[in-house]
């Protein structure tokens, strides 16, 4: 077998963003891939004619300019806004919140000026008092209505855990517009590739040899001894054969159908904020690219608790992870060969900019 100048494990978007930077530097790579496909979760494939995310949604929004202009290298974006509806029991709501938001809890209330009175108001029950948990954080910055209505049923469903429970620091500030603009981001450059993700991975490994369905893990030694160095994006406590602790993770579980329909919601995202649906969000497919193919397709989202052998999503970065965390991350500096990325890897929520941004700030220090 060959030996390279990297090995990269993974090949979602960190690694396809270092892989793309090495080979502009004529660096031989080696991606090894567990699932059948590139792109990770970022993954899109044409089905009925639509870009289906197959891991849920993915929004690509960023406010650096030098982001923006890179990713434009492999794909041609287009002017997506993302705008998701809350339904609460059957009643719609815009988020994030806003003055369309405010208007439609309260009917009175018309004015920015109205709202500010209002919410300040609905958060006076937590005047006084250092915020304990999650629950009494989110009263205190936008109310009890806002709090029920809008957050509790859906962050209990994310985290699995009453609101009560979870700390308050997850939630250190809520976005509050008091204007009506429904775009969830701020970021000045926003968009859905036209023709979908998958592209973009493909382009970035152009050059590069692939090989799929190859668990890193079924011989570590092996692949650790291929390349000059190794790019790891997979879970950092698994790589350390869990000798400090198992890191927490949240996973995911998505249900998917096509229907015979042209539009079933009339919008990518709409959130379920309320206790007894037991999904967090309903997307269709074809509104990030404003489709009117003659079918839809539809994806419900459950969270579900993670345990080894499923998909970790998202790291779970309370104070006992953090701390666990920080043990993994010394043991990862004493490895001299083996550099450590990704979410997964450095135990953090990327957005794809972020992944990006870290991705060529390695690749920099690197090269």
């Amino acid at each position: 077998m060959n030996h390279y100048d990297y090995l990269f494990v993974g090949a979602g978007l960190f690694s396809a963003t270092m892989a793309n930077e090495a080979k502009k530097r004529g660096k031989s790579c080696l991606i090894i891939e567990k699932r059948d496909h590139i792109a990770g979760n970022i993954y899109t494939e044409n089905v009925e004619g639509i870009n289906f995310h197959k891991y849920g949604a993915h929004i690509f929004h960023t406010d650096s300019k030098k982001i923006w202009d890179y990713v434009n290298e492999f794909a041609e974006f287009n002017r997506y806004t993302n705008s998701p509806i809350a339904n609460f029991n059957g009643a719609l709501y815009n988020l994030p919140f806003n003055m369309n938001t405010f208007n439609k809890i309260w009917p009175d209330v018309i004015t920015p000026e109205q709202a500010e009175k209002r919410i300040a108001e609905q958060a006076s029950e937590m005047k006084g008092k250092t915020p304990q948990n999650l629950e009494e954080q989110a009263i205190s910055l936008v109310g009890r209505d806002i709090y029920e209505r809008l957050i509790q049923g859906y962050t209990e469903k994310q985290w699995g855990r009453k609101c009560t429970e979870l700390p308050a620091s997850i939630i250190k500030r809520l976005p509050v517009r008091l204007i009506f603009d429904n775009n969830y981001f701020n970021d000045a450059y926003q968009g859905i590739p036209v023709g979908g993700y998958t592209q973009i991975v493909e382009k970035m490994l152009e050059g590069c040899d692939i090989e799929l369905n190859t668990d890193f893990f079924d011989d570590k030694k092996k692949w650790l001894s291929i390349a000059n160095k190794v790019i790891y994006t997979g879970t950092i406590d698994r790589f350390f054969d869990y000798s400090e602790g198992e890191l927490e993770y949240r996973s995911l579980r998505f249900e998917s159908e096509v229907l015979d329909k042209k539009n079933f919601q009339g919008n990518a995202v709409v959130n379920y904020t309320d206790s007894k649906t037991p999904y967090t969000r309903i997307i269709e497919h074809k509104h990030f690219e404003f489709g009117n193919q003659p079918k839809t397709i539809i994806t419900r989202e459950y969270p579900a608790t993670w345990k080894q052998g499923d998909e970790p999503y998202y790291a779970v970065n309370d104070e006992r992870n953090t701390a666990l965390y920080e043990k993994y991350k010394a043991l990862a500096t004493k490895q001299d060969k083996v550099i450590f990325g990704g979410r997964l890897g450095m135990y953090r929520y990327f957005d794809m900019d972020d992944t990006i941004a870290a991705a060529l700030e390695t690749a920099e220090k690197l090269f």
